[in-house]
């Protein structure tokens, strides 16, 4: 009697350790799709940074040769201006001025041309909205790290929470997939807020 007594309960717990096992795999899967979802909005985020990166030294050296311009256009009016000075001839020194009225206006040009968004300022103006793309696909990009860090923890602790049958690890590693959602969507709609809360 106590050989089926005895049968019947390694029965029960074989059922309890299946369903066990069941629940920690339903775990693992779920935070493996989240850790999907974190690593290509990651990998996303890294791209966009990149190229905003890029985008942005481009606009500065873009700017610095347009500087350069000016500044070669201004000396050079400016000394013809001087020179102008000591021109008899009215023909040469109405073409000289000619020449100086049209040195200031292609460098006024060089300093703000709206219509092209290529005069200087409005090239810093640009760079600066790239440097923004960039800050904020960084900011983005940390967060999904660290939710991609907490998924794959939690799935190491779901994974050892079946070998060892350890409840402690399963609740674990489910509470980092908690944090890891918690990061993935802070990314997804508010990367700076982190940052903000630390400032303050």
């Amino acid at each position: 009697m106590s050989e089926i007594h005895e049968t019947i309960e390694k029965a029960q717990e074989g059922e309890h350790s299946q369903f066990f096992n069941r629940r920690i795999a339903l775990l693992i899967a779920v935070l493996a799709l989240f850790l999907s979802f974190s690593e290509t909005l990651g990998k996303s985020a890294q791209t966009e940074a990149i190229a905003a990166n890029v985008e942005s030294s481009d606009l500065w050296a873009f700017f610095q040769a347009k500087s350069t311009r000016l500044t070669q256009l201004n000396t050079a009016a400016e000394e013809m201006l001087v020179s102008a000075q000591t021109i008899s001839d009215p023909a040469v020194k109405d073409a000289a001025q000619r020449q100086i009225e049209a040195w200031k206006k292609t460098a006024a040009r060089y300093d703000s041309e709206p219509s092209t968004r290529e005069g200087r300022k409005e090239l810093a103006e640009r760079a600066k909205e790239a440097e923004d793309k960039r800050d904020l696909a960084l900011a983005k990009y940390h967060h999904y790290e660290l939710s991609s860090a907490a998924f794959q923890v939690g799935i190491v602790l779901a994974s050892a929470a079946v070998i060892t049958g350890a409840v402690a690890l399963a609740w674990l590693g489910g509470a980092l997939g908690i944090i890891g959602l918690v990061l993935m969507a802070l990314g997804l709609f508010a990367p700076h807020a982190v940052h903000l809360i630390a400032v303050l």
